[in-house]
């Protein structure tokens, strides 16, 4: 099956981070993708975040660079660029100039700030950026600081997976217009995105705003991880009464009249205390073979190294190996519909 990208051809402006997950992404579903890098310093190949690109050597300091950088966007669908606002306009690579050769060409921009504001011109970090998008504080235990979530909600979540997805809707609208567009894609505003949810919660279930208090969180006995008797862990997410029950079956504690009370905020913690006391009772394994494939909404949790070899990932195909490399697999996947022949029509 032809790739849902193929025939269209990026150029990525090299970087780190979030810009070249957006470049990996694409370049997953099939985008030609040049990887435009310093002479010298082409991309390493066991990187995950920069496999599937054509490199391309390039010096940004020479006219040379520049005048090569302009022919390569001239006949380009996209480009995608992770500098500080202001720098690819004092290279004379902006928008302004390269839409003038190309009119159709998708300009992807990314940045922490956004391309405007007073904060655009300072240096960032995924844990800043989250931490003003109001995120960062809802991440962490109860009575404890807030946790980042190593860099995933703003670097890639709100920025990579985002600018994909723009880059792939203003491809879409080139195609059917002619004319390109220019993307301010900022860390911050994805990450504020991604906690859609939680916004709504606030408005319609009371979610509270403090750490380790409220539904998904942490704040609850039945949404958590727990400690198993070898020292590793389990999670838990029975939230819906069904599965809740199920929970409660499988252990026993359908007996305990105390979990009656799944919903009431004030029984929590000695609820908690109490699976806790459980879970330590057996190892994560003897619980997986209690409870993994039922509706308990269970999982053990697994490290990075042991995530391949679970059988539901192997059987998947989840990660892959490239270049000596174990990493994930392009995702989400594609297929060509299944038509049935009873789907199907005749005319006479």
């Amino acid at each position: 099956m032809m790739q849902p990208l193929t025939g269209i051809r990026i150029v990525e402006m090299g970087g780190i981070g979030p810009a070249p997950f957006c470049g990996m992404m694409l370049a997953d579903h099939g985008a030609e993708v040049l990887y435009l890098h310093r002479p010298g310093q082409p991309p390493n190949p066991r990187d995950p975040l920069l496999r599937g690109r054509t490199a391309v050597a390039v010096d940004l300091k020479s006219p040379e660079g520049i005048a090569r950088v302009r022919e390569l966007a001239a006949g380009a669908d996209g480009l995608i660029e992770g500098f500080r606002p202001g720098v690819m306009e004092r290279l004379g690579l902006g928008p302004t100039e390269l839409h003038a050769a190309n009119p159709r060409l998708v300009y992807g921009r990314m940045t922490g700030w956004g391309q405007t504001g007073p904060l655009a011109q300072a240096a960032g970090h995924d844990i800043n950026y989250i931490a003003l998008a109001g995120a960062l504080h809802a991440f962490g235990r109860a009575g404890e600081k807030p946790t980042p979530p190593v860099n995933a909600v703003g670097d890639f979540g709100g920025g990579g997976m985002l600018l994909a997805f723009a880059m792939s809707a203003g491809l879409l609208q080139a195609k059917t217009s002619g004319q390109g567009s220019v993307i301010d894609c900022a860390m911050t505003e994805g990450a504020a995105l991604l906690m859609s949810m939680v916004w709504g919660f606030r408005s319609t279930l009371g979610w509270r705003d403090e750490r380790g208090a409220n539904l998904l969180d942490t704040g609850t006995h039945f949404y958590d991880t727990y400690e198993t008797a070898d020292g590793k862990h389990v999670a838990i997410g029975a939230i819906e009464p069904q599965f809740y029950a199920q929970l409660r079956a499988v252990t026993g504690l359908d007996a305990d009249p105390d979990f009656d009370a799944q919903m009431n905020p004030a029984a929590w913690p000695a609820l908690k205390d109490k699976l806790a006391a459980l879970f330590r009772t057996r190892t994560r394994e003897e619980w997986s073979a209690l409870m993994e494939g039922t509706d308990i909404c269970f999982a053990p949790v697994l490290s990075m190294a042991e995530a391949p070899a679970h059988p539901h990932n192997v059987a998947r195909g989840a990660f892959i190996e490239r270049e000596g490399v174990v990493q994930p697999a392009p995702a989400p996947r594609f297929s060509a519909p299944q038509l049935s022949t009873s789907s199907t029509t005749s005319k006479s």
